[in-house]
């Protein structure tokens, strides 16, 4: 057996035709999708991801911005940035690139964000709104990966998904996202026992551990869907994901590649959730 390899990139791009005609449309009428992203510091992993960010939105169309704060700025001046942003009407997105200095707190900020502009998914009222079953803006990279798994129709409905990662960025919502599918979902983390054996029931396996090559092949039911978030550097520094691929792809069905398998998703749902925000700010605003 050998994997049928999910690309993101793939998906991605096909996804981006779409937009554009999206972007066009809403030209059109006035509406250009604006997304500004606050980025504090010089974190280099964190200034590279967000230039792609931005690369991509102005290849969109958008109206994109990045505003580049000092590592030193207060809680409260980034706050009032926030607010700012919250006002403009020629944003309908708001990033927070995280992580934040020790100085803030990054819940306090993200919790700022007005909801509606809250395209990473990541405000309380949008995570209540995903955890009832109606879901708004959602956490980009859960949202790519069911993308990837509609794309590539691998059937979720009554099959059993281990989500190995506990996190609100990912672990927390992709579960949710795959119960909303009707899959029945196990999180595990790294203290579960015997990960090995429970991710060998799974026919869908989300791994979000930050471990490189953490999971082999003993960890795979045959022809199980793999989705490797992981994103990680090799002793050469070479880009590795959680899963061992290689050896992997002999046992699963279908996996997703790093680079170019979660990676573009995440990308792609953050500016498709910004023209849905821009198409919804835009309709309230005419029947004010």
């Amino acid at each position: 057996m050998s994997a049928i390899i999910m690309s993101g990139k793939t998906l991605a791009d096909e996804m981006t035709i779409e937009m554009q005609n999206d972007v066009n449309q809403l030209k059109k009428k006035g509406v250009t999708p604006g997304l500004v992203v606050l980025l504090v510091g010089e974190d280099s992993a964190s200034q590279t991801y967000v230039k792609n960010k931005e690369k991509r939105a102005k290849a969109l169309g958008f109206h994109s911005l990045i505003r580049h704060y000092p590592v030193d700025i207060t809680e409260e001046e980034l706050l009032n940035e926030v607010n700012h942003y919250n006002e403009d009407p020629a944003f309908h997105g708001i990033l927070v690139q995280l992580p934040l200095p020790k100085q803030i707190d990054s819940d306090k900020v993200v919790n700022a964000i007005d909801s509606v502009k809250d395209v990473d998914g990541f405000h309380p009222i949008n995570m209540g709104k995903l955890l009832i079953g109606q879901p708004d803006k959602i956490p980009c990279t859960p949202y790519g990966i069911i993308k990837l798994l509609e794309r590539y129709q691998v059937d979720i409905d009554g099959k059993t998904a281990v989500m190995i990662g506990r996190s609100n960025i990912v672990g927390k919502p992709m579960a949710q996202l795959l119960m909303m599918k009707n899959a029945t979902v196990t999180i595990a983390h790294s203290r579960t026992k015997d990960l090995a054996a429970l991710a060998r029931t799974a026919d869908i396996l989300v791994v979000a551990i930050g471990r490189g090559h953490f999971v082999t092949k003993e960890f795979i039911k045959p022809g199980a869907a793999v989705i490797d978030v992981g994103m990680n550097r090799d002793k050469n520094g070479k880009l590795i994901g959680d899963v061992k691929s290689d050896e992997v792809a002999e046992v699963a069905g279908y996996l997703t590649p790093v680079p170019k398998g979660v990676g573009p998703m995440t990308i792609t749902m953050l500016l498709y959730q910004t023209i849905e925000s821009a198409k919804k700010i835009s309709a309230l605003s005419k029947k004010m």
